[in-house]
């Protein structure tokens, strides 16, 4: 079975890299979005409205909400586990090679390369052909990768949040589910989608979400903790040998006096990399569902951020990406021999 498993996951990644997620397919994330949107539909009826307001309550309700919130993380990820267990095991009880292309489909489900890539690329084209300085579909596009409030952002800002994005996603999207399914195939993989969709769904500090939520986010945190540090640290890997649009000395160095600065334990890590690496300050106050928000600076404002960020983010994130491919096929082989 480590056989299958290696050519089940590697050409998992070469189907990512190759067709990613292509919006007429139908796709299993959406499945488990859509239930956690049931669940929060049933078990957070008390919740209130995702405004960005203070969350109210009693302590008792407010425990309630914790318990109900900690219900729908353990059903969610039950379910996905044992549907996907259902799925790969029986692919694999009926003919190995069909094991072995089922294996590879779940896994370019899994990963997120070329369809972040995709998205990030499509703001820099609208912005390219933006006439007059008008931005509206640049925003618009945006808006599809981001939480953040697009409507009043400039140029400067649109680049800013999606190289945020690319840096932030590149371990959350990429290589922590890269890592994730390489250890557990699929099962363990997609285990980690319905962890990061459902942070991604009700990890917010709102009046609804602040304590249903908040089991959500902990365990996020939790299951990102040392694939972010790994992330992070090939990432510099990256900068010293991705060329002269990069400096790894400098992203080494943002990295260690960074990381943290973030709310989250682990966002800052890529994004701090990712700031160095391209000379950028990345984070700053930014606008969510009407509501200002303070972030601390990542990075040193060396130069002003541009168009062609968005291309060097991703250049590093690509990079970034088939690092971790080789090193987790040569622990395969190994393994397998």
């Amino acid at each position: 079975m480590i056989l299958e498993h290696i050519l089940g996951f590697a050409f998992g990644v070469v189907l990512d890299r190759i067709i990613g997620d292509p919006h007429n397919f139908p796709h299993p994330i959406r499945l488990i979005g859509a239930l956690i949107g049931w669940m929060d539909k049933k078990l957070n009826k008390e919740g209130g409205n995702q405004d960005g307001a203070a969350a109210t309550g009693t302590d008792s309700a407010n425990r309630k909400k914790i318990f109900l919130g900690g219900v729908t993380w353990l059903v969610v990820v039950v379910l996905t586990v044992l549907v996907t267990a259902i799925v790969q095991l029986g692919a694999y009880r009926i003919n190995r090679w069909l094991g072995v292309f089922v294996e590879a489909i779940l896994t370019c489900y899994i990963l997120a390369a070329k369809s972040l890539s995709d998205e990030s690329m499509k703001v820099y084209r609208a912005m390219e052909s933006a006439e007059g300085g008008n931005l509206t579909e640049a925003r618009k596009a945006l808006s599809m990768i981001v939480g953040r409030d697009t409507e009043n952002l400039d140029e400067a800002g649109i680049t800013r949040a999606v190289v945020e994005t690319i840096a932030e996603n590149t371990s959350d999207g990429i290589i922590a589910p890269l890592i994730y399914t390489f250890i557990g195939g699929p099962i363990l993989g997609f285990a980690y989608k319905a962890v990061n969709t459902m942070d991604s769904m009700l990890g917010y500090h709102s009046d609804r979400y602040e304590y249903f939520g908040r089991v959500a986010a902990k365990m996020d945190d939790v299951w990102n903790y040392i694939p972010a540090r790994l992330s992070a640290l090939m990432m510099v890997l990256a900068a010293f040998i991705g060329g002269r649009d990069y400096s790894g000395k400098r992203a080494f160095a943002i990295f260690k006096r960074d990381r943290y600065n973030h709310k989250s334990p682990n966002s800052a890590q890529t994004e701090s990399v990712c700031a160095g690496a391209l000379g950028l300050r990345l984070g700053g106050d930014s606008s969510y569902f009407g509501k200002m928000v303070h972030k601390p600076y990542i990075g040193d404002d060396t130069r002003p951020i541009e168009k062609a960020d968005i291309k060097r983010a991703a250049r590093l994130m690509f990079l970034t990406e088939y690092l971790w491919v080789a090193v987790l096929l040569v622990i395969g082989y190994v393994a397998w021999r």
